[in-house]
């Protein structure tokens, strides 16, 4: 929202500025008696100082005595009583116009998370029997139903692609330029938007699960939890004003008595004195600063789900991280072909392909992918072990496809060779003959070893935990750099690990996973941080932070982001106590007027407020 819009948008107060400006103004023609200039300036006391009046009013029944409204009134009120007309105006109109400048940062600071919001999908249509498209709301559609989706559109709820085949938009979700091309069988989630063709999609979470619900929960929840900075600028305000408020009755009534000068002067410091102490430059700035690191956060593809959890940030000494989907791409492939004498890599992996077609299981749909587009003949009997592989009949012969174990367990000694990749080994026997093994492997993501570098660097301490076999966590933290690392842990031992790190090290650490098994771990770290996009569910929902990229470089952007925010906070803080301090003394001691301190209480909101906005403008690369 530009300043424009929000004039547009604001008309009341756009009304109730221009009104007093122009009687304000007006008053300072010379053909205006004192009478006249009187009303004039009464008038428009009256249509921008209401508000302000009202609002004290109000909040004095509810037991708030000294907020900034009741300063403003008693000030403004006394500056009447004691013919300082002119003086009694600006304050309240350059008040407004201060809370304009507010209301404009505001909107801007939350126009990256409020982008959002404009993809909450308004409909769905669902494909009737006769084929007809019936437009219905996207929490009336239940699980199992096929929606269509034309170009244009945002997809309503998460599915699976049953026909069609387009790019996607995904920029909403993870902050990604580049369209990601989806096809048949291709998992498509809510927000996304459709850029060619036309989808059919199977709906598999209702819309209260779904992504777009999830990420907009989030959104709205954003601000609620407050960082300890806010919580403590609230507490100092409720404890500031009061003694501000005091000070200022003092000045006005012991003060005449000790140096024998009129009271209307002194009554008149005292007015000044509590313009100035007016504490809105910290309760505004501080939450909008806050507000304005999360929004930026947002634009990185990140989602921190409250100030607190920014603030936290930036005191993080560990960076706990799981492996497989967080490290790693989750995405398992064929990294090593070992046939036996007189077998090709090729019949190999197709009598792999043979047994495993039909397993849902990672390593399997590697295997069937190695295999490539060609026809798999179906087998006669299949027999799935879990926990040790397939045993099938294929042309009437038996086949194994599976770990050691499964091998020794039909009297087949499994193929002793050099394996030269660390990874899951997949053992093949057909007809009576080991066949030979695959070695399948976990990719690493892109920027996994960039992020671990660009932590270490900042001397942070990263560490690995995972519920993979140790040879394969070594070779991993080993390629990554990461001294630290545990294996073969189930959920309740990362826990466990975590909890020490905590305790040993005696400074916050922070967990980043990915799957339900990271529930747990992610609720007890100091912050947790989730995979958003391709994460679970209830990862997502027990993390402090969400990685909407599922890229572990956002974790050096929303560091940046924390860092920048509190460093804006604290100026802000420093030069809103250190100018009123140094008026608020002036002031008692006469050398400050109505007018200069209007500049220490609105000029210093407004120049902290704009400080605050530096926090939306984009990072140094």
């Amino acid at each position: 929202m530009r300043f424009k819009e929000l004039l547009v948008t604001d008309k009341q107060k756009t009304f109730q500025i221009g009104s007093t400006l122009v009687l304000f103004l007006g008053a300072y023609l010379p053909f205006f008696g004192a009478t006249a200039k009187f009303w004039l300036y009464l008038l428009a006391y009256l249509i921008i100082g209401l508000p302000v009046i009202k609002e004290a009013l109000v909040h004095l029944f509810q037991g708030k005595w000294f907020d900034e409204n009741f300063l403003m009134t008693i000030a403004t009120l006394g500056a009447f009583g004691v013919k300082q007309y002119p003086e009694a105006v600006a304050v309240m109109l350059f008040y407004a116009i201060g809370d304009l400048f507010e209301e404009v940062a505001v909107a801007r600071s939350k126009r990256s998370i409020t982008d959002l919001l404009d993809i909450r999908p308004e409909y769905a249509q669902i494909k009737m029997a006769t084929g007809e498209l019936k437009r219905v709301t996207p929490k009336e559609v239940e699980v199992g139903t096929t929606i269509v989706v034309k170009t244009g559109e945002k997809i309503p709820l998460d599915g699976i692609v049953t026909n069609g085949s387009s790019y996607v938009d995904t920029a909403a979700l993870t902050g990604e330029s580049e369209p990601r091309a989806v096809l048949s069988g291709s998992e498509v989630l809510s927000g996304m938007i459709v850029k060619n063709g036309v989808l059919e999609i199977k709906v598999t979470k209702e819309y209260g699960a779904s992504t777009i619900a999830k990420i907009l929960e989030l959104v709205e929840n954003a601000s609620q939890k407050k960082a300890p900075t806010e919580k403590f600028i609230t507490r100092f305000a409720k404890i500031y004003t009061p003694v501000i408020v005091c000070l200022a009755v003092l000045l006005a009534t012991i003060a005449p008595l000790f140096f024998g000068r009129p009271f209307e002067p002194w009554f008149y410091r005292a007015l000044i004195f509590l313009v100035i102490s007016c504490p809105c430059a910290l309760v505004i700035s501080i939450p909008l600063g806050f507000f304005a690191g999360i929004g930026a956060a947002s634009r990185q593809g990140v989602l921190v789900k409250g100030s607190d959890y920014l603030e936290r940030l930036t005191k993080i000494k560990t960076f706990v991280f799981d492996k497989t989907g967080t490290l790693t791409t989750g995405e398992f492939k064929v990294a090593q072909v070992v046939p036996a004498e007189k077998v090709t890599p090729e019949e190999l992996v197709r009598l792999a392909a043979i047994a495993e077609q039909h397993s849902p299981h990672p390593l399997a749909r590697s295997i069937v992918s190695k295999n490539g587009q060609s026809q798999l003949p179906a087998v006669e009997a299949l027999d799935e072990q879990v926990g040790a592989g397939v045993k099938a009949t294929y042309l009437g012969k038996e086949l194994l496809v599976g770990n050691a174990k499964l091998l020794k367990a039909h009297g087949f000694q499994p193929l002793v060779s050099d394996v030269k990749t660390v990874g899951s080994i997949v053992h093949v026997a057909y007809a009576g003959q080991v066949k030979g093994y695959l070695v399948i492997t976990d990719t690493l993501k892109k920027t996994a070893k960039k992020t671990i570098a660009q932590l270490k660097a900042k001397e942070l301490t990263p560490v690995m935990l995972t519920g993979d076999r140790q040879k394969s966590a070594q070779s991993v933290a080993k390629e990554l750099g990461i001294a630290q690392f545990k294996a073969e842990l189930l959920p309740q031992d990362k826990l466990v690990a975590v909890q020490k790190l905590q305790q040993k090290n005696g400074h916050q650490v922070a967990f980043v996973g990915d799957g339900l098994n990271d529930t747990p771990v992610l609720s007890q770290a100091d912050v947790g941080i989730a995979m958003g996009a391709l994460g679970s569910d209830a990862a997502v929902e027990a993390a402090d932070v969400v990685l909407m990229k599922d890229d572990p470089q956002a974790i050096l952007k929303a560091l940046a982001v924390a860092k920048r925010t509190q460093k804006i906070v604290w100026q802000n803080i420093i030069l809103a106590l250190g100018i009123k301090t140094l008026f608020l003394i002036l002031g008692a001691f006469g050398d400050v007027t109505m007018w200069e301190a209007v500049f220490a209480d609105v000029g210093v909101t407004v120049l902290a407020v704009l400080n605050a906005l530096r926090i939306m403008y984009p990072l140094k690369k």
